[in-house]
């Protein structure tokens, strides 16, 4: 069970015992298969309106039996308020008949009650010869206290009521609006004034209540009780117009949405979405009415979910328009069950991140609101998976972001995606679209712990050989970073990359999506924040091209590679020296984070290539948000970028140091006497793949990375598959790693083997820096080799013209070695020493080397 569900209220728990102990609930039974207790409304504030029937329970028993007598089957109909946050009942009204309820609302003030209700049925009208009078009654009633009564509407068409509340924290108290929605597919705005009268507040002027036409010829109609705002449709040919008004505290409201859909909606009655609830219309069968709900998220999104009921029993068919796209994906579900009892309709939740789409008994998909392009980031379950207690039938509302109510029931939950459960469904799943899927819900969805992200990190190191479609390491750190630095900065989120795929061609099984563009919404507003203004962020960032506004790795791929090449001849730039000082910038500022002993040896060396690389992540990333965020300060998008980088860093050093505690590793990874333990091999094999993640992303490791990584390597690995990954650049050899092999290792044939091989794969100026830590005839021979052949190229086609200089060591009638010899130092008398930095490789050396090397190979001396 991946959602989980908090209950937030519940009438069973909640409000009976409160009516027990006032003596209601001894009438709280089924009468004539109806419920005598139900939720009718939720406002704004948390305050929750129900209504229940009952018969007057006097304490004179006497009395009471009078009462009984007198009033016989009698029963009233009562209104009362829980509010949320003081956890109280209060009862708000009573009307001595038996009513059924159909809409209520009570303004912010609880001065205010409306009340609409279905006064008599077709056949109780005919039956008491009231042909006349109309079936539905609209009420506005005085309650503090409870005085006059007025009536707004008598009519024969169905009327909800919804009071508009004011911004939190602002106190009114003279003026409440009130909006009434008609059956007959308009709705209408009254202004009420009132005022205190001898501890009494009354309306004024109640003779003629101001009014406004808010909609006509709508077909459909949602509240937004949160943000106050009306999102409609009106209908036009073969195509639907959806609309928003936004009502302001200022007594104004204007429409500032609209967008047209490919919804055929002329044929359906009006549907209403979150203006209250009326318990007997909501059991009819959904499937013959419209389902449509509109959600949306903190970060701007605006979704349109929409389902009807699909002509093949054994399949539903739903849709979502993700307005805020471009585009909607319509899903078809083959379903595994088809009891005709069960498919009633989808029911779509509102999640922030994600909407839902639930139906009880087959599945739950979890779309992802924000990133809705790649299919694989959202979450199809079935089965267990899919199953949400407490919620098996489809009498199910969103009336709040992360909210639910069941209309059945009487219960409203607050729901959230289960940490433990999702880690559970992470570790369990076998399809590379659920990995995905689970991994980027856990990485953007939730703000983790160290152990949360522990627990990723280890099925990470776990699975890296069987996720094929996608590297978990590339995601991880991609997501992770997007997570962490886009709360940062508003936009930002448009411009960091949140993947690493470019597409996805796989497949949920059982589902088949079909996505279509759509015209981008219309939006019509000065200067409003909030939403609006993200919304219409979202929309920019569609209508230029949004996937090309994410930061990619191209360019700095390419001049790495060109800055890697002309290392000696560019290193003394201004350009270089800027590129290496932001370096410095980026672990300085690590540094600042972590001031304790790290328990991976990282960051305690210098590595050109990474800090080359890190520096110029920072220029371009720089440039690239300084295009996009002009409005953003330069020092702000230093920082920004700073810590980017740094947290790049950082979350490879977390993956390491997570491994390094799982396998129990210490600093004897440098010491090359003994070889690796199997925990040394596990590791040595993420960081394998770390290192491909990042050649993949172009992205720069912690200094010390690869010195760790080839030391593994020589403790873990046979020589020939070394020097393969050697030869191949899996392994990188350093400074610090070849320095301590040659020194540490003694001079047995498998070592020489293994030194020989390394020193003659290093770089000329490694080589230069580490060959003098190793004492042997071998090394020294190629020294010399090595030395002979450079200052030969330094010689060229130049002719010796100088007398022959004195020799440097004892006379040898060598006639070859003599002249090559003389040769060598008239050129080092030149001025040309290629070993400046070695004053003991000189022409003696290589003379001394030569004639050891000759004996040797004469059997006259032993190597």
């Amino acid at each position: 069970m991946l959602l989980q569900l908090a209950a937030e209220f519940d009438l069973q728990r909640d409000v009976v015992p409160w009516l027990a102990a006032r003596g209601w609930a001894a009438a709280l039974d089924t009468w004539e298969n109806s419920p005598v207790l139900y939720v009718v409304n939720v406002e704004r504030n948390g305050k929750i309106i129900y209504t229940w029937k009952g018969r007057e329970v006097c304490e004179d028993v006497c009395q009471g039996a009078r009462k009984e007598e007198r009033e016989g089957n009698q029963r009233n109909t009562h209104i009362g308020l829980y509010d949320l946050q003081t956890k109280q009942n209060e009862h708000l009204y009573m009307f001595e008949r038996d009513l059924r309820i159909i809409s209520c609302s009570v303004n912010n003030e609880r001065t205010l009650l409306a009340v609409s209700f279905h006064q008599y049925t077709e056949e109780e009208r005919v039956s008491r010869l009231l042909q006349s009078v109309s079936k539905y009654l609209t009420l506005l009633i005085e309650i503090h206290p409870i005085n006059n009564v007025k009536v707004l509407k008598a009519v024969d068409s169905c009327v909800r009521v919804q009071f508009l509340y004011p911004v939190e924290g602002r106190n009114t108290s003279t003026e409440s609006r009130l909006l009434l929605i008609s059956e007959d597919k308009y709705i209408e705005q009254f202004d009420i004034h009132v005022a205190e009268e001898e501890h009494k507040v009354v309306i004024q002027n109640s003779g003629q209540l101001p009014r406004a036409r808010v909609a006509d010829d709508l077909i459909w109609a949602q509240w937004d009780m949160m943000e106050q705002r009306l999102f409609y449709i009106v209908p036009k040919e073969s195509r639907s117009t959806l609309k928003c008004i936004q009502f302001y505290p200022d007594e104004n409201f204007n429409s500032i949405l609209e967008s047209h859909l490919d919804i055929s909606l002329n044929d359906t009655q009006l549907k209403l979405v979150n203006f209250g609830y009326d318990y007997f219309q909501d059991q009819d069968v959904a499937s013959k009415s419209l389902n449509l709900q509109v959600f949306t998220s903190k970060a701007g999104g605006l979704c349109v979910c929409y389902s009807l009921a699909s002509d093949t029993p054994d399949e539903i068919t739903y849709s979502i328009y993700f307005l805020h796209k471009g585009y909607n994906k319509t899903f078809t579900v083959s379903l595994e069950r088809t009891e005709s009892h069960q498919l009633k309709e989808v029911a779509f939740m509102n999640l922030d991140y994600y909407v839902a789409a639930y139906l009880p008994g087959q599945f739950l998909h979890l779309l992802n609101i924000q990133h809705p392009d790649l299919l694989c980031y959202s979450l199809f379950l079935t089965g267990e998976d899919a199953r949400i207690d407490m919620l098996q039938n489809c009498s199910i509302r969103s009336p709040l972001m992360s909210t639910v109510l069941d209309c059945h029931q009487g219960s409203m939950y607050a729901i959230s995606i289960s940490d433990s459960s999702l880690l559970q469904f992470l570790q369990n799943s076998k399809r590379d679209s659920e990995r995905l899927a689970a991994l980027h819900c856990a990485l953007l969805h939730f703000r983790h712990t160290e152990d949360w992200e522990m627990q990723i990190i280890w099925w990470i190191s776990d699975n890296l050989s069987t996720c094929h479609s996608f590297d978990p390491i590339q995601e991880f750190i991609i997501a992770s970073l997007y997570c962490r630095m886009c709360p940062e900065t508003h936009n930002l989120d448009k411009l960091l990359p949140y993947t690493s795929l470019l597409d996805w061609i796989g497949i949920i099984p059982g589902v088949t999506c079909a996505t279509d563009i759509i015209s981008l919404p219309v939006l019509e507003f000065q200067n409003s924040k909030g939403f609006w203004e993200k919304l219409n962020s979202n929309l920019e960032s569609v209508k230029y091209a949004e996937p090309h506004l994410h930061y990619h790795n191209n360019v700095l791929r390419r001049e790495w590679r060109n800055l890697s090449e002309e290392r000696g001849e560019r290193s003394s730039t201004a350009y270089l020296r800027n590129i290496f000082e932001n370096a410095k910038k980026v672990l300085s500022h690590l540094d600042t984070w972590d001031s304790e002993e790290r328990l991976v040896p990282l960051f305690q060396e210098e590595d050109y290539q990474q800090q080359l690389l890190m520096g110029l992540m920072v220029a371009q990333l720089k440039d690239h948000l300084m295009r996009h965020l002009q409005y953003v300060g330069k020092k702000k998008i230093d920082q920004v970028v700073l810590d980017y980088v740094a947290n790049l860093l950082n979350l490879v050093h977390r993956i390491m140091k997570e491994v390094w505690r799982r396998y129990q590793l210490h600093s004897c990874i440098f010491c090359f006497d003994e070889r690796g333990s199997t925990g040394e091999f596990v590791v040595f094999h993420i960081m394998s793949r770390i290192l491909e993640a990042a050649n993949g992303m172009c992205m720069p490791l912690p200094p010390g990375f690869h010195t760790l990584h080839l030391g593994l390597g020589v403790r873990c690995l046979p020589l020939h598959t070394l020097l393969h990954y050697i030869d191949n650049g899996v392994l990188h050899l350093t400074e610090t790693c070849v320095r301590k092999l040659l020194k540490d290792l003694d001079d047995t044939e498998e070592n020489e083997k293994l030194k020989f091989s390394i020193v003659m794969r290093l770089p000329e100026a490694l080589g230069q820096k580490v060959r003098q830590f190793w004492n042997h005839p071998i090394n020294a021979n190629f020294i010399a080799r090595k030395y002979v052949k450079l200052l030969l190229e330094k010689l060229g086609s130049r002719q010796c013209n100088r007398p022959v200089p004195e020799r440097l060591s004892v006379a040898v009638e060598f006639l070859p070695l003599n002249y090559l010899t003389n040769m060598l130092a008239e050129i080092e008398n030149q001025g040309v020493h290629p070993y400046e930095n070695q004053d003991h490789v000189n022409v003696r050396f290589v003379e001394e080397t030569a004639l050891k090397h000759t004996m040797v190979l004469l059997g006259l001396r032993h190597s």
